[in-house]
């Protein structure tokens, strides 16, 4: 049996997020990349996270500070709330998660309404309102 994706989607890792984050595919959605960029978050792959935030606002300054929270914190999933616009013929959409994870023994979680918009026609995550 194939991994099951880290994005909750329940599809297998070689059929969900691995082509979008290795880059053979691009998103379709919104949604998609922000469930990449969740599996990403469980990866530490901070090559990806930077590559699909938008250039405007890149945190580029905090690359090594990224890894080492994403490396240190146990993912336990992730639960999309609500979607706005984002999908294939849209330019702007928005994304409500929850993410849940453990940190220092811990359960913790991000609820935050997430930003994307097209750049250079590709999904990109520019910002996030944190409930």
């Amino acid at each position: 049996m194939q991994n099951r994706c880290p994005c909750g989607t329940g599809n297998p890792y070689s059929a969900c997020c691995e082509p979008i984050m290795s880059g053979k595919k691009d998103a379709v959605t919104a949604q998609e990349l922000m469930r990449s960029r969740y599996t990403a978050f469980t990866q530490a792959n901070v090559d990806y996270l930077m590559s699909s935030h938008s250039v405007k606002t890149r945190p580029i300054k905090e690359r090594k500070s990224i890894e080492q929270w994403a490396k240190s914190v146990s993912w336990m999933g992730l639960t999309i709330l609500n979607t706005q616009a984002g999908e294939a013929s849209d330019e702007v959409g928005y994304v409500e998660f929850k993410a849940l994870y453990f940190e220092n023994g811990k359960p913790q979680q991000i609820h935050e309404k997430s930003l994307f918009q097209r750049e250079k026609g590709k999904w990109v995550y520019v910002s996030g309102a944190h409930f």
